[in-house]
């Protein structure tokens, strides 16, 4: 059994310093491993990033991460994903890492992602180049997922994991407006999911969504922004694929 501790949208700011440490310390009695699924930051200054990057240094438990949009915002990513991966923190775009758990290969693959909208109801690569530059970027993070997905296959991974920042499914949003639902996710996520395989799909950025989802193949998706989940972090446990058929159970442990 794995057990996998997730949170986003944590959204840490200068005078954050210290919020989430005492909780994390708890993560040995309950969990593996962390995921954070991205908008770490308030405005995506280095400076905010330095006090994740505390929060989160020197854990018991292997962390992987995800940028978000708000980590975006100063455009400086390549600064905040090198201030936090100083720390340890496995921050991931369009790739994979293995994390060891008791002997067993846990793959997780990240990208941030980005909307689109989702089946029926979504943008197309048609029109002005902006329109069709928009969805090539949601096209080329789907594709970085998908492929990072096979590969941890490859490698022998029993547990795969989907980290993503914007949401692969609309189910997860259910309790945000309508009207939003294009910039809050992709159907190509979902996609990238489903044709590569995973046993659980994480992400975060809709703040007023609902936790659990499923993609149209099976998987388990649950959104663990920080606003939804109403805690420090949450826990999913997972079996092996061979021994179990891929599947999340529901969230059982918590702190906060």
């Amino acid at each position: 059994m794995i057990r996998v501790a997730a949170v986003g949208d944590i959204h840490m700011g200068l005078d954050s310093q210290g919020v989430l440490r005492p909780a994390l310390e708890t993560l040995p009695d309950c969990a593996d491993l962390l995921l954070l699924a991205g908008d770490l930051t308030r405005h995506g200054t280095p400076e905010e990033a330095g006090v994740v990057a505390r929060e989160m240094a020197d854990l018991p438990v292997p962390v992987v991460a995800v940028l978000g949009n708000h980590d975006h915002h100063d455009e400086k990513p390549d600064e905040v994903t090198a201030v936090l991966r100083d720390a340890g923190v496995r921050v991931l775009e369009g790739e994979g890492t293995v994390v060891d758990i008791g002997g067993e290969r846990v793959g997780v693959a990240g990208t941030k992602g980005f909307g689109g909208g989702f089946v029926g109801r979504s943008g197309s690569e048609f029109g002005e180049p902006l329109m069709k530059e928009f969805i090539r970027y949601t096209r080329r993070c789907a594709d970085g997922l998908r492929t990072s997905l096979d590969e941890l296959a490859a490698q022998g991974c029993g547990v795969r994991v989907a980290l993503t920042h914007f949401s692969p499914v609309p189910d997860t949003l259910a309790g945000e407006p309508l009207e939003i639902y294009p910039f809050l996710g992709s159907y190509l996520l979902a996609e990238a999911v489903d044709t590569a395989g995973a046993d659980l799909a994480v992400h975060g950025h809709a703040h007023a969504g609902t936790e659990h989802g499923m993609t149209s193949g099976g998987v388990p998706v649950r959104n663990v922004a920080q606003p939804v989940i109403r805690r420090a972090f949450t826990v999913y446990h997972l079996q092996r694929r061979e021994t179990a058929g891929a599947a999340a159970t529901a969230s059982e442990a918590a702190a906060g």
